[in-house]
């Protein structure tokens, strides 16, 4: 049985990482989160431990490996720049780490992290869970059988609506979250590479704080996006969930249909990861790459490569 940490209990995706963990069949050792509202542990591990300092956590942690009871892994699903801070400190106690998206905020930063890795011996794993969905698969092999020179025309629709909070929080300010394509898009623009392969151009036609719209261009397709956090911006039959959300990829004329299917997705991320095959620093480097470039690049003029929803908001 492997023991495990888990930074950022409080958080949104936490309770995927505590069914995963518990679902394979291992202990979550001690917990660790600035707010206290982690009630949900009670549902997995009612016997961990949990502080809300950090260096409490570690104190907690350096103890257990003088007592002989080092941790396996410490799963980080803290905001989006902690995890290269958090990483780093699971490195150098050569502790394996699962991490949340986006991996790291800064391209620069993967560089540091493979050299921890070479240091201290310990791995980064990701969760890039679309890898595994079984539709994203499915198109991944119908991509790899079409003739060689074909390129498909793909359009991706994502929005998800936000209250006022958001703006508030962490989330709202792009140097801790990436601003709303690392937030919310960073593991579609993975699947895009992962499916489509090599980057080849990366166009931004509109960004504000809550929307972003572009274009990509890649070995086998060209890609109009748009991403929105702003209710503003939903279609009338956007799906009435927890939130407001509206998803859609259409490639050619036919739309993929991937709404469903998530929900094991992260147990099986940790099933991979337990057995030596999880997702690493370098399979994290051209979403990382991209969604940088979304942040910091000028915008440029559509010239006839726009999203159809660009001229709502521009």
């Amino acid at each position: 049985m492997k023991k495990f940490a888990l930074i950022g209990a409080a958080g949104y995706i936490a309770p995927r990482h505590l069914k995963a963990i518990k679902e394979t069949g291992h202990e979550l050792v001690v917990a660790m989160d600035v707010n206290d509202s982690v009630g949900i542990m009670d549902s997995h591990f009612p016997e961990a431990e949990f502080f809300t300092e950090f260096e409490d956590f570690t104190a907690f942690v350096e103890d257990q490996e003088m007592k002989g009871e080092k941790l396996d892994y410490i799963a980080i699903c803290s905001p989006n720049y902690l995890h290269t801070p958090h990483m780093k400190y699971a490195l150098k106690n050569g502790i394996d780490v699962i991490c949340e998206k986006p991996l790291v905020l800064n391209s620069s930063d993967m560089d540091t992290l493979k050299e921890y890795e070479a240091k201290y011996g310990a791995r980064v794993n990701s969760i890039l869970q679309l890898r595994l969905h079984p539709s994203i698969i499915a198109l991944k092999e119908k991509v790899a059988a079409a003739s060689p020179d074909h390129v498909f025309d793909v359009d991706l629709t994502y929005m998800t609506s936000r209250g006022k909070w958001y703006m508030k929080s962490w989330k709202g300010f792009d140097h801790k979250s990436g601003g709303v394509a690392t937030n919310i898009g960073v593991h579609f623009y993975d699947m895009l590479h992962f499916v489509f392969g090599e980057l080849k151009n990366n166009e931004v036609h509109y960004r504000d704080e809550k929307t972003a719209s572009g274009y990509l261009e890649y070995e086998k397709a060209r890609v109009r996006w748009f991403l929105s956090i702003d209710a503003n911006n939903l279609p009338e039959n956007a799906v009435r969930g927890e939130k407001l959300t509206y998803r859609s990829i259409t490639i050619g004329d036919e739309e993929l249909e991937f709404s469903g299917g998530f929900t094991d997705l992260h147990t099986q991320s940790y099933m991979n990861i337990l057995q030596g095959n999880g997702f690493g620093v370098d399979e994290n480097r051209v979403a990382i790459e991209t969604v940088e470039k979304i942040r910091l690049m000028p915008i440029s003029e559509a010239k006839g490569k726009g999203h159809p929803l660009l001229s709502k908001v521009l």
